[in-house]
């Protein structure tokens, strides 16, 4: 029974401890909330608060603030985009300036060329005035484009284009209070180039991009250039590896549909000078090369056939190379170009070669003979040995004799053909010279 009383004491002494523990921590807790309300009371301006201190509040979360939306600002659905601005009225007028970033490519064969720019657009359409108070633009991606009315611009004669999109659509509209817009996109375009190439490769081409409506005669759509010449604008480290970039100008003309009617058309407009240095190295200056390599077999001796005949043979098949290489990277056009009269003309015909005379339906036999086995007929007075052959010229009948005397219908004939290499020595060379002289003071 004792045990049982003191554990009983022991229960109700522990409960009174802790009874007394959370009346203290309550105390604490109170006075904790009195000691904040009363510095927040003096943070906020309170009665107690000194003149001078400075007064510390939160600011606002913007981003959870509501914003009005662009196309409510805009009243996009308040109107019918699909119509131009200012629909049954005059023309809208819709200015036009290009920036060339790239001239990449121009292809000869394909008879085109491939430019990256970036092509701007100006006009006016009051349904997209908003009130301002500062006058700051809105700029849009190309989410807004096809909820409002832009010009509906092609590129005439191109073969194919794109809008870029990396890392999103290129295109940028920014819109003004006053209900001016510019409309921005980046486009590749390739299109065609009629190209001459009659001077090749001492040509001097001009390529022009078109750039035009669809959809809109000159009736609704007034295109031109927004300043003129100073609309076109390049980048000053645009090259080319076979061609100078002469100039850039601009025009602007009218083109005619016979279903449609007249239509607004802007013309870019560039000069190409080929570069002829990498023609010299690769074509002329090898086929010069070729040329007087033939010359060498006037300095020959004429008995010597298996000498002469293979520098012929190399200079003709090396000739034949270099024309094929020339035309293998050209179109197959219908006239004839410069490069192809250069390779052509100067073409050694092997003049007086006594081996090939056996060919000459007039001459029916020649051969070496001494001169006493001839006698004197034909040689000079003094006796003297050259280098000669014995031709039979047939005057009528084309038979083949062996005698020495002629018969009848023959004459024979000494051929000097040391002197015919002597000549040529000189006249070859000289031919040369005066067609070049003559070709490049025609195509330079």
């Amino acid at each position: 029974m004792q045990v049982d009383a003191v554990l009983v004491l022991f229960c109700v002494w522990l409960a009174a401890a802790a009874g007394k523990m959370v009346q203290s921590r309550g105390h604490q807790m109170e006075t904790y909330k009195q000691s904040r309300s009363r510095r927040d009371t003096e943070m906020g301006g309170g009665g107690g608060q000194k003149s001078g201190s400075p007064i510390y509040k939160r600011s606002p979360d913007m981003t959870k603030s509501p914003m009005t939306k662009s196309e409510q600002l805009l009243r996009i659905d308040d109107h019918d985009f699909t119509m131009r601005p200012a629909f049954g009225g005059p023309p809208i007028p819709v200015g036009v300036d290009v920036q060339v970033e790239s001239l990449d490519t121009i292809s000869e064969v394909d008879m085109d060329f491939t430019m990256t720019l970036y092509l701007r657009h100006y006009w006016k359409d009051e349904r997209l005035s908003f009130q301002s108070t500062n006058n700051q633009s809105m700029t849009f991606d190309s989410r807004l484009v096809k909820k409002i009315w832009v010009p509906d611009m092609f590129f005439v004669h191109s073969k194919r284009s794109f809008i870029h999109d990396t890392t999103t659509d290129n295109v940028m509209l920014r819109v003004y209070p006053d209900g001016n817009v510019l409309y921005s996109l980046r486009v590749t375009v390739t299109a065609m180039c009629n190209m001459d190439l009659s001077r090749f490769p001492l040509d001097t081409q001009t390529c022009s991009l078109e750039i035009e409506s669809y959809a809109y005669t000159d009736d609704d759509l007034m295109l031109y250039w927004k300043k003129g010449n100073e609309s076109l604008n390049t980048d000053d480290r645009i090259s080319l590896s076979q061609f100078l970039i002469q100039k850039f100008h601009t025009t602007t003309k009218l083109a005619f549909y016979s279903s449609t009617g007249w239509y607004n058309r802007l013309y870019i407009h560039f000069t190409l000078r080929r570069h002829i240095f990498f023609f010299l190295l690769q074509t002329y200056f090898p086929a010069t090369l070729m040329v007087m390599l033939s010359w060498v077999s006037f300095w020959i001796d004429r008995r010597a056939v298996p000498a002469r005949v293979p520098l012929g043979i190399t200079t003709v098949l090396t000739m034949s190379t270099i024309i094929t290489g020339v035309n293998a990277s050209m179109p197959r056009v219908s006239y004839i170009k410069a490069v192809d009269i250069y390779l052509w003309l100067p073409c050694t015909c092997g003049i007086g070669n006594p081996d090939e005379m056996m060919t000459d339906p007039q001459i029916t036999g020649y051969g070496s003979m001494d001169v006493n086995s001839t006698g004197n007929y034909g040689m000079p007075e003094n006796g003297g040995r050259q280098e000669r052959i014995l031709a039979q010229v047939a005057l009528n009948d084309p038979q083949i004799t062996g005698q020495v005397k002629p018969p009848r219908g023959y004459v024979n004939i000494w051929i000097d053909t040391h002197a015919i290499d002597k000549y040529s020595r000189v006249v070859f060379p000289g031919a040369y010279i005066l067609f070049n002289v003559i070709y490049w003071s025609i195509y330079l």
